[in-house]
């Protein structure tokens, strides 16, 4: 009887042990991703991308290693040589699974039926660029506005969102024939073949400068502006997949005369940037939930004349690249 108590104790005592070395192991494991994802963000600065008006100079950026504070590096590190106009505007970038950043910017602020196009890994050394022609199926239209980026982790493709305005197309509301604005997409996995050109949202008025931000499995905010001459303001609006469809668009949380949003992530919150171009200025606002609203622009500070792009990462050594580039 003794010894059948002790083969019992024994094993309960083993069973104990190695549940107690699974939890550690557990521990340890997520203890290391939380340092490798702290590692990679102590590793890179966040990098703005920018146009100067009149946008016929190219590429501007700014780095800030704490996403309020921003340092010039001037520009342009991208000519603009593509387009009837040869200009860029609103430059979008992004990347995907490796270290290709994609770019993407308005070349046109009438006429024309695409975006420029250019790749790079340094934001020095670029791919030729080229026009991505997403509405030359429709003959009518007046532009292609401010084209961006997202990709879509889940289906490892890239989404791009562009407004244009086909007149006649859409019912009139408040605005003229020429200024009503849609939404449209296409996608691609490697910016040489493209899907078909669809409608991406059509809310009943004129919208421009869509911007995905994604929450979590089957939760994406769509952040936009409503581009009808009263408002021509900032709204979200909510959806459980990255095309829509999007719906209970927000009451404004900007003033009148902004556009351009880009997001960020900071701990457990969005910092929101926008373009004020009614007080030529940069404005931002800080949100967990998107539906409360905190304007912080006090906080923030970019370089002058910084205009309409998009935030993304880059390492310290793309980094330490652009700031030898900037004082030659």
């Amino acid at each position: 009887m003794k010894r059948i108590f002790l083969i019992v104790s024994l094993i309960f005592v083993f069973s104990c042990k190695n549940k107690t070395e699974k939890n550690e192991v557990s521990i340890t494991n997520n203890t290391s991703e939380s340092e490798e994802t702290q590692k990679k963000k102590s590793d890179s600065v966040f990098l703005f991308t920018s146009f100067r008006e009149p946008a016929d100079e190219g590429l501007y950026l700014a780095y800030s290693e704490d996403g309020y504070k921003w340092e010039n590096l001037g520009g342009p590190f991208l000519k603009p040589t593509v387009g009837k106009s040869k200009i860029m505007r609103d430059p979008s970038v992004t990347k995907g699974r490796d270290s290709l950043y994609h770019m993407v910017w308005t070349t046109d602020w009438r006429g024309g039926n695409g975006f420029g196009y250019a790749s790079t890994t340094d934001f020095i050394n670029w791919s030729k660029p080229k026009i991505i022609p997403v509405m030359k199926h429709e003959k009518e239209v007046v532009n292609v506005w401010a084209p961006e980026l997202f990709y879509d982790k889940k289906n490892q493709r890239f989404i791009i969102l562009w407004a244009s305005t086909i007149p006649f197309r859409f019912e009139k509301g408040d605005e003229e024939e020429k200024n009503n604005h849609r939404m449209y997409y296409t996608t691609t996995v490697n910016f040489e073949e493209f899907t078909d050109t669809k409608l991406f949202m059509d809310a009943g008025f004129s919208m421009i400068d869509c911007v995905i931000v994604y929450r979590g499995k089957d939760d994406y905010v769509l952040v936009l502006k409503d581009n009808t001459r009263p408002n021509r303001n900032l709204k979200v609006a909510f959806g459980s997949n990255p095309l829509g469809p999007y719906q209970n668009i927000s009451k404004s949380f900007t003033n009148f005369l902004t556009e351009g949003p880009t997001v960020i992530q900071q701990d457990a919150k969005y910092i929101i940037y926008y373009d004020n171009y009614g007080e030529k200025s940069f404005g931002a606002v800080e949100t967990e939930n998107f539906k409360e609203f905190r304007n912080i622009s006090d906080k923030i500070e970019l370089p002058e004349g910084h205009k309409h792009g998009t935030i993304t990462r880059i390492s310290r050594k793309v980094l330490n690249g652009l700031i030898a580039k900037s004082m030659e």
